[in-house]
């Protein structure tokens, strides 16, 4: 039996410039979407964001997802910061003030379950395909190219691109308008985030303290 890895069960064919790429030849976009805190809205305000938003759902003519990513909250980095400056502390009192500072922040991580929240929304677009009598390049007819114009795998994924952009553009001025900040994830994001999804346990691992 054929061993297999998880790259097999990912359907990520590539991630050019912060957009990504399926195994099916769909290009998507990844925005990060900043948290509201609805409850300190007053009413009005609050009635004023539902609107808004349902508007621009009720204007989208193609379909996007929205994700949440919850984890718990890895409080090892602010530790081990926390850690280097009571080291170069000279002042016996003030690394004893750190040092309980620290029990009581890992005590309390502890205790309470703190998880980070992170929002996206992801927008896609899939070129159309020529059908199979079609013959040659099976995007060529979505950007009415010449028969003689030699037609590369970038001009095709920069077309697609270039849909996927407006799709994109369309997503941020409607999530906008509810108040609600939000950014496009670039290559290296998208990738940690993928990473975080597919390796879970990569956050238990130790941090070694230099």
């Amino acid at each position: 039996m054929a061993e297999s890895n998880t790259q097999d069960f990912v359907p990520i064919k590539e991630i050019r410039g912060g957009t990504v790429v399926l195994e099916d030849g769909s290009l998507n976009s990844i925005l990060l979407v900043a948290s509201l805190n609805f409850a300190l809205k007053s009413y009005d305000e609050q009635m004023a964001t539902i609107a808004q938003f349902q508007n621009f759902l009720n204007s989208l003519e193609f379909s996007v997802q929205i994700c949440i990513q919850s984890r718990k909250l890895d409080i090892r980095p602010y530790i081990a910061t926390l850690e280097e400056k009571r080291r170069d502390q000279e002042n016996d009192l003030i690394k004893l003030q750190i040092n309980e500072y620290m029990q009581f922040i890992q005590n309390f991580s502890d205790s309470v379950n703190i998880m980070d929240k992170k929002f996206f929304v992801v927008v896609s677009y899939t070129p159309p395909t020529l059908s199979a009598s079609s013959g040659g390049n099976a995007l060529s007819n979505l950007f009415n190219r010449g028969e003689k114009e030699e037609i590369t795998d970038d001009d095709v994924f920069q077309e697609a691109k270039s849909q996927l952009e407006q799709r994109v553009d369309l997503v941020a001025a409607g999530i906008g308008r509810t108040g609600l900040r939000l950014a496009p994830l670039g290559t290296e994001e998208a990738i940690e985030v993928f990473y975080r999804i597919f390796n879970p346990g990569e956050s238990e691992k130790p941090i070694a303290l230099t």
